[in-house]
């Protein structure tokens, strides 16, 4: 398997390896209507390695149930 990493990959790879990953193009919407590709922006724009971006979205993951509980995270 080829490396992900920014320093070896172009930005169209990434973005192809985005495509990939991604559900297809009806599915890109998350539940909360948050847009996938907007999670990945900052791989695809070579500003964060693509663990960063997962780590991120994951540690401001909410469910229906925190926010109901008043459970923010900050």
């Amino acid at each position: 398997m080829k490396s992900t990493l920014i320093k070896d990959t172009t930005k169209e790879e990434r973005i192809a390896l985005i495509r990939e990953w991604l559900p297809d193009e009806d599915g890109l919407e998350a539940d909360g209507g948050m847009d996938l590709w907007d999670l990945y922006v900052d791989y695809i724009n070579g500003t964060k390695e693509i663990a960063e971006c997962n780590a991120a979205f994951s540690t401001n993951y909410m469910t229906e149930r925190d926010l109901a509980e008043g459970k923010l995270k900050n």
